[in-house]
């Protein structure tokens, strides 16, 4: 038989799905890189305060795109069992439960700002401080367009489109970049420039997509927004798979949050270093975290079609395919390090610890990074999410978070603390999934 014949995916439908995955979120981490030594030229105290406050924001957005991954998984499932009917009312669902969950995420953020920031980073200078209160007001109105922006485009990935939200994502970021140019160095805004543009781009982003799924012709179409209503039963199959991912990604991000309040106590240079490499180190991962993106669409529609073989088998595949990307990506974004933070205009304190920050992460992150995360994109798309959770906050707060936190306050390793924990996490995860893959106990989930 022909590959195409054996395979629920041929390689050319594969390539078709994760190509345009693997671009968006380069570009995305591209244009935040740029993003951000365009704000970084403004001063240490904006890139101190914008790498500060977007802890907060990635953990709320975190927490929107687990929602949307449940959305994802549950379509692919009624696609892969070939019940469209099914699968457009998990979409409409997605969409109505994303919408209201922002709603009320950006009001507490809008009226407790201020309270938030002091409670998370306490006591930091007060220049960071007031641009840190600027750069989250704006940012907290734009949650609603990206919760709303993600919801959308997971419908499209379920049904295998990934091309149309590179599309939309690419010239979103296109928009974010030249509205902070202009802000930014046209208009002398400063961070609230930065601000601004981003929620341009977003509002973009969420008018954009769903005027896509309008379209008539595809295999989900929505076009009564105005007529959804609560569908508890599917709610409940969303929020199972949506909730502890957004669980094991807000504990993620919180103990993301614990380590900075730790580096914030270190000073501006330690700050400024960290950002710049907690960027860097995106930047050189999201390519493979776009191969798990997909995979997630793949093994979903393999599940519902009640072919746990090919699960196995596209695991498998995506992840030598996943490791191939992380070492190129790896040693590109090492050899951009230098010329980076000095476009970036950083001072010489923070760009030397930035740079052997990034060298000992160009030398682990291929070692263990890939079977730590892209199993489990797999294992959760097949109901296992609950295992995935544990070993993930277990892992998390146990070595990175008090390893990083004893190293850096009482072991005196400076930033480098955080790396060290981080590296401890990873190779703890990377057993812990690649023994439960090995079990096939992912697999025996309704």
């Amino acid at each position: 038989m022909k590959q195409k014949e054996e395979h629920l995916f041929s390689n050319k439908d594969l390539w078709r799905l994760l190509v345009p995955l693997v671009i968006e979120q380069l570009l995305a981490s591209l244009m935040g890189t740029i993003d951000t030594m365009m704000v970084s030229n403004i001063g240490s105290a904006s890139i101190s305060a914008v790498s500060l406050v977007d802890s907060i924001n990635i953990l709320v957005i975190q927490a929107f795109s687990a929602l949307a991954a449940g959305g994802t998984i549950l379509c692919s499932r009624y696609i892969g069992h070939k019940d469209v009917k099914e699968a457009k009312r998990a979409a409409e669902q997605v969409i109505f439960i994303v919408a209201v969950t922002a709603a009320a995420v950006t009001s507490l953020c809008l009226c407790f700002r201020e309270p938030l920031l002091k409670l998370v980073f306490g006591s930091v200078e007060p220049a960071i401080m007031e641009a840190s209160k600027t750069y989250f007001f704006y940012t907290a109105l734009s949650f609603p367009f990206i919760a709303l922006y993600g919801a959308g485009s997971s419908v499209l990935r379920a049904q295998a489109d990934t091309k149309r939200p590179m599309i939309i994502s690419v010239v979103s970021n296109f928009l974010n970049v030249g509205g902070n140019a202009f802000l930014i160095w046209g208009l002398h805004m400063g961070v609230a420039g930065a601000a601004v543009s981003t929620l341009v781009s977003r509002i973009f982003c969420a008018l954009a997509v769903f005027l896509v799924l309008r379209k008539p012709g595809q295999m989900i179409d929505i076009r009564n927004y105005w007529k959804m209503r609560p569908d508890w039963g599917l709610i409940r199959k969303v929020l199972g798979i949506g909730v502890p991912s957004g669980v094991e990604n807000s504990m993620f991000q919180f103990g993301k949050l614990a380590i900075q309040s730790t580096v914030s106590t270190l000073g501006t240079a330690a700050i400024a270093a960290q950002a710049m490499t907690n960027i860097l180190e995106s930047l050189n991962g999201v390519a493979a975290v776009g191969v798990g993106i997909g995979l997630m669409t793949v093994v979903g529609q393999c599940i519902g079609a009640n072919r746990e073989d090919e699960a196995i088998y596209y695991i498998k595949k995506l992840s030598v395919i996943a490791e191939a990307v992380l070492t190129a990506s790896c040693l590109t974004v090492f050899a951009l390090t230098k010329p980076i933070t000095m476009l970036g205009g950083m001072e010489a304190e923070s760009a030397a610890l930035c740079f052997w920050m990034t060298a000992a992460i160009t030398v682990m992150k291929p070692l263990v990074w890939t079977l730590s995360f892209i199993p489990a994109y797999g294992m959760r798309a097949a109901g296992d999410v609950r295992f995935s959770m544990v070993t993930s906050c277990a892992s998390m707060w146990l070595c990175r978070v008090t390893l990083s936190v004893f190293l850096c306050r009482y072991m005196g390793f400076g930033p480098m603390g955080v790396w060290i924990g981080m590296f401890t996490d990873w190779t703890v995860r990377a057993a812990a999934f690649a023994l439960r893959f090995k079990s096939r106990r992912w697999l025996k989930h309704a």
